[in-house]
């Protein structure tokens, strides 16, 4: 698919900045998409229509490249790319396709490009159009700033409860036995042991400390309420599986979803209540029917008490029944919603009322056992998910695409979560962000100071009673857009500091919390924020400096103040002021996006685990100065001094959309193995998630959302028969689950051997499984072996010298099945 030859000479005539890049990568035309005389563009034609692959970053297998502080320039066969789409195919626009690409983040400045800056010299002339998917306005906003484009925004994929399959299918099974069976003393308890005995066979024992040990263990012998304890967690673990919520498939530009498909996205949207809007969620409305609290209710299912998760479970199964109630209304015989039937037809309503009929969404509820729900309650919900319906069936993605290719208006819409902000839908708008110095709102700290107080009581309980001193956060610029700057709320939690706003709403000051206000001491934070975070928020990073520094000077017992005790033991060691020790917050070099490890790791670019570490600390390493604002200095030997007091690594999930095994990002920014390194004990640090994409927050460890993850995800038939239904791109989306899983080995070791011997089972072993992926895309089904061999070389998979010869074998066959022999 080579669409054209273009040898040096014209590649010099034709790009002014060709001298430029030889600095980095030598004079033309190199060995990155070079056939070693031409410079050679992959594509192809297709009349005045030409599709092809942009060229990647080129450094991502060089280790040395990886490790610079500031990226590199783009190499010779990027920038003949896009000389040749302007001058040689003379494109009248260019239409990026996807998310996430390579153009916009080459090095130059933030904001405001100059001719000198990349982005601006590759661009050059041409217009830019650029679909983007509507759940990231951050990196959206980067490439309107970076590269002139003018977004379209396209629908992710549905999501769906992710289900049960196998041996947690057969527990939820054994489960619903025990409940019908539960007074029976000869049954019961019986049926306990079998639950026992698979949830062991399902590697449960990780998720619940005190499940009995097989060996010696008879339910028998137990008190019922004992074994009402097993079951509840037990069931709990299960119900967070099933419910967990779970992107299906690839999403098809200008196909709208289906009636199926606006139900799952319907009752994501139902479970959240809306306080500034004045709608109570759907859980919250029906458990009130019972005389419950639903925070009470989740309190209760979290902690596995068998009455709540059930009420739980009941409660999800009436919203679910409820929303579909409502969306059948609408829905044609093909299974699509054409046109939304208003839920409260006047003519209908009349006659309804004098038969004393309830809504059909009402009955629904009742028929799932809520008998007392109250209708009048339901009504702003329900006209608030009628509204919503239309948006999510509504079809204006091609038509974006071609009003902007037209050089029309296209009208602008917000980005983020479509669950959190319905407002981000239709799609097939330009998307924008929002304003900056509105966050965090009230809200956000309200929501942030359940989730810190989650964190430091498991933090309390894991630790004998004791507060850490100190935590290594991470901060996303989409996050924070999503949640109106949740995650920045809670480093300024932790530290004890307030934000305040003016009378705009403007949030420009901080102020201390009172020691006997806070109740507690001052947490020490070192905050690592992403390019993009850097670029959309350097306001907010101002924010948090100031406030850590206001923390480091407040005259305060040291045990009550971790943050001025850490800051005074490194100015006494590097001889610096106080103020300048308390710095805290980073990241990279202006211009500059990520640590690379994710890179190295996608591309098997790495020796050790050592060199990612020293690409994390080195590219990672600008602090902030809230003295000397505007600027990042490299300050890695402060960088490591804050680490190493580190005895935990927090990261937040907001979203269903995006988890930690979909993307690089998550584990290329994790300093779990960093801060092991640098500590004195070398102790590794805890690894927490607080993970806020449904109305119930909780706080895990690492460990426990991988495993989540991975049964959810890549161990899941719905899942990954979703993805192969898709095709070729499906296939590779699944390697790219197995790569980033490891990922986390690598930068945590944080992943159980349980998981890669279950995904060799489920891709490996199964010839069938096996012949499935081959045809479909056998480059990505080379990479997936080579993953697997790489986690077994790399000592992150123990498993039998069978599996290794079969995969060995495998990687030759596919070898030559790749070169055609």
């Amino acid at each position: 698919n080579v669409a054209y030859r273009m040898n040096t000479e014209e590649y010099y005539e034709l790009t002014p900045y060709a001298k430029d890049l030889e600095e980095n990568w030598g004079p033309a035309p190199g060995n990155l998409n070079s056939d070693g005389q031409n410079l050679v563009v992959y594509g192809k034609e297709f009349g005045n229509v030409f599709i092809g692959v942009q060229p990647t970053f080129g450094y991502e297998g060089d280790p040395m490249r990886l490790l610079f502080a500031k990226s590199a320039s783009p190499h010779h066969g990027f920038a003949a790319y896009y000389t040749y789409l302007e001058k040689i195919f003379n494109a009248d626009a260019v239409l990026h396709f996807g998310t996430h690409g390579s153009l916009e983040f080459m090095p130059g400045k933030q904001v405001g490009m100059s001719g000198t800056c990349y982005p601006d010299r590759l661009i050059n002339s041409l217009p830019s159009a650029y679909l983007y998917a509507a759940n990231n306005p951050s990196e959206a906003t980067i490439a309107k700033r970076r590269s002139y484009s003018a977004t379209v925004s396209y629908l992710t994929p549905p999501a769906e409860n992710a289900g049960l399959y196998k041996g947690l299918k057969e527990l939820k099974e054994l489960i619903s036995s025990f409940q019908g069976l539960r007074e029976n003393e000869g049954r019961g308890p019986a049926i306990v042991n079998s639950i026992v005995s698979t949830a062991w066979t399902c590697n449960l024992d990780k998720d619940i400390k005190d499940l009995p040990n097989l060996e010696g263990y008879d339910a028998a012998n137990d008190t019922p309420e004992r074994r009402d304890d097993i079951v509840g967690k037990v069931y709990s673990q299960i119900m967070q599986i099933e419910s967990r919520l779970l992107p299906c498939g690839l999403h098809t530009v200008g196909v709208p979803p289906s009636a199926e498909e606006a139900i799952a996205t319907l009752v994501n949207i139902a479970q959240l209540d809306r306080p500034d809007d004045n709608i109570e969620g759907l859980p919250r409305v029906i458990a009130s029917s019972v005389g419950r609290d639903i925070n009470d209710v989740y309190r209760g299912n979290n902690n596995g008490v068998l009455a709540d998760v059930e009420l739980n479970d009941k409660i999800t199964e009436a919203a679910r029944a409820a929303v579909r109630a409502l969306v059948n209304q609408s829905t044609d015989s093909n299974g699509r919603v054409k046109e939304v039937k208003s839920a409260f037809d006047e003519v209908g309503n009349f006659f309804g009322g004098l038969m004393g009929q309830k809504k059909p969404w009402t009955q629904a509820i009742v028929n799932a056992g809520f008998p007392d729900v109250e209708e009048a309650r339901l009504a702003p919900l329900i006209g608030y998910l009628e509204f919503c319906l239309k948006q999510v069936v509504a079809n204006n993605e091609l038509g974006g695409i071609m009003e902007l290719l037209n050089g029309e208006f296209l009208m602008p819409a917000p980005g983020g979560d479509p669950i959190r902000n319905p407002d981000v839908l239709p799609t097939g708008r330009n998307m924008h962000a929002l304003d900056p110095s509105a966050i965090p709102t009230q809200a956000a700290v309200e929501v942030s100071e359940g989730v810190v107080r989650k964190l430091l009581e498991k933090l309390k309980d894991d630790n004998d009673g004791a507060f850490p001193e100190s935590i290594a956060f991470t901060l996303w610029g989409t996050d924070n857009i999503k949640t109106y700057g949740e995650s920045l709320a809670q480093v300024l939690a932790l530290v004890g500091v307030r934000p305040v706003a003016d009378s705009l709403g403007r949030v420009n000051k901080v102020e201390l919390i009172p020691l006997e206000q806070l109740g507690r001491p001052r947490i020490d934070v070192v905050v690592s924020c992403s390019g993009v975070f850097r670029d959309l928020f350097i306001n907010q990073m101002n924010l948090m400096d100031r406030g850590i520094k206001m923390a480091a000077e407040a005259d305060e017992p040291l045990e009550m103040n971790f943050v001025r005790k850490h800051a005074m033991e490194t100015a006494a060691e590097m001889n610096i002021s106080l103020r300048d020790a308390s710095a805290r917050v980073f990241s990279n070099s202006a211009g500059s996006y990520s640590a690379n490890v994710g890179l190295a790791i996608e591309n098997g670019g790495w020796e050790d685990e050592s060199q990612l570490q020293d690409q994390f600390l080195t590219r990672k390493g600008f602090a902030f100065n809230a003295d000397k604002p505007g600027m990042m200095e490299q300050q890695a030997d402060l960088f490591k001094s804050a680490l190493k007091t580190v005895d935990v690594t927090f990261q937040n999930l907001d979203s269903s959309e995006i988890s930690i095994t979909d993307v690089s990002h998550y584990y290329d920014s994790d300093p779990t193995k960093v801060v092991q390194g640098l500590r004195d004990d070398k102790k590794k640090p805890m690894s927490l998630m607080a993970d806020t994409t449904t109305a119930n927050a909780q706080v895990r460890s690492l460990s426990e959302t991988v495993r989540l993850d991975a049964r959810t995800k890549l161990l899941n038939p719905k899942f990954y028969e979703g993805m192969l239904s898709t095709g070729y791109e499906g296939v590779r989306e699944i390697q790219k689950r197995l790569r980033n899983t490891m990922g986390w080995s690598a930068t945590a070791g944080e992943v159980d051997n349980f998981v890669f011997e279950d995904a060799n089972s489920v891709f490996i072993e199964d010839p069938e499984m096996q012949q499935r992926l081959l045809d479909t895309n056998p480059n990505a089904f080379r990479d997936m072996v080579t993953t697997f061999l790489e986690a077994n070389g790399r000592g992150y998979w123990d498993t039998s010298e069978e599996n290794i010869e079969r995969l060995q074998e495998l990687y030759a066959e596919v070898e030559d099945r790749i070169e055609g022999i």
